[in-house]
């Protein structure tokens, strides 16, 4: 659907359209090499900045399970499964963090500190 609708905004029967057509990847969540990445918000992009507030919006997947998409429920399903271990990893990551911080201020390691320190540790 969403292919679709970018088709009709480009000229896909000349050659230069259809190669940037060729060029053009879709997705349904995110794909594996970013899903691993760090979220990053872009404040120029945000709805309530660009869209006036009287304008009609809607979400692609809800407009395609109106018109017969059936997996709705399986990408919810998944994003509910992706927020669960990223929330999971995150709780994982501040007590690493903690126990770091605690362990760089133990008095007991205050030597080895340092000497790891002149070595670029």
């Amino acid at each position: 659907m969403f292919w679709r609708t970018i088709r009709g905004m480009m000229p896909h029967k000349t050659a230069k359209g259809a190669a940037a057509l060729q060029r053009l990847k879709v997705f349904e969540g995110i794909p594996f090499p970013y899903d691993q990445k760090k979220r990053m918000v872009v404040p120029e992009a945000l709805k309530a900045l660009r869209l006036k507030s009287f304008r009609d919006s809607c979400q692609l997947g809800e407009l395609a399970s109106h018109f017969g998409w059936t997996k709705k429920s399986l990408v919810e399903t998944l994003e509910t499964k992706r927020k669960a271990k990223s929330q999971k990893f995150w709780e994982a990551k501040q007590k690493k963090v903690a126990a770091r911080a605690k362990a760089l201020k133990d008095s007991s390691l205050t030597t080895v500190n340092a000497e790891l320190a002149k070595h670029g540790f």
